[in-house]
């Protein structure tokens, strides 16, 4: 299971990568490879944090049972809406130069965002052994209310940590156009965890108390 999860996850950064090379047009594309490079370390990193826990490894490498069927609907536009970023940013940055030359900075702050954002995702799942990678109630694993570490300030620190992670993408990519897919793509999380919030509140025993004592679902202070 390790080695497999692990192979996946190398795999799929290597797919991502693949589009945006291919896009830029030529394999001298710097920030291509910065988006590489950054995506092989938090692909490392997501296999480290998660190495020992079988059961969480099995549960984010499937659809699990009961999954539902609006999350579906909203992980594939969140694909589509991923995806669309990196083509763009390809053509942008990488094959037509639509976009003005970035200062260093901007690829430092976007590298450092990347990694704080998956800090904070990484943290949260180590937090929670309920941490699906879609909306279910997970009756067969006893699923409870995770209420403790960093879901002490948000009830939804995960989407918090990919939301900054989205964020940096145009900024490591060097391509102000691909904003436009990567804000769809962020509309969409926060989407979701509204629905997400609903859900649990009806389904999950504990979850509307929790979210009284936990006011913000996903800015601290904020929303």
């Amino acid at each position: 299971m390790k080695v497999k999860f692990l192979i996946k996850a190398f795999t799929t950064t290597l797919i991502f990568s693949t589009v945006l090379f291919f896009f830029g047009g030529k394999i001298n594309y710097f920030q291509g490879w910065i988006f590489l490079t950054t995506n092989l370390i938090t692909a490392l990193m997501n296999f480290w944090v998660i190495r020992n826990d079988t059961e969480l490894m099995n549960e984010r490498s499937k659809v699990g049972q009961d999954a539902k069927s609006w999350d579906k609907l909203i992980l594939a536009l969140s694909g589509l809406t991923y995806l669309s970023s990196l083509i763009l940013a390809g053509f942008d940055s990488g094959r037509y130069q639509w976009s003005p030359n970035f200062h260093w900075s901007i690829y430092a702050l976007g590298i450092a965002l990347t990694f704080f954002g998956q800090v904070i995702f990484l943290k949260a799942r180590k937090e929670n052994k309920f941490f699906s990678s879609v909306v279910r109630i997970q009756t067969e694993r006893g699923h409870i209310v995770c209420n403790t570490g960093i879901y002490k300030i948000v009830r939804h620190p995960g989407y918090l940590g990919m939301t900054i992670s989205l964020a940096a993408l145009p900024l490591i990519t060097g391509s102000l156009l691909s904003f436009i897919p990567i804000t769809i793509a962020i509309i969409l999380l926060f989407l979701r965890t509204y629905f997400e919030d609903e859900v649990l509140k009806k389904e999950l025993a504990g979850y509307k108390e929790y979210a009284q004592k936990t006011n913000n679902r996903m800015i601290p202070k904020i929303w």
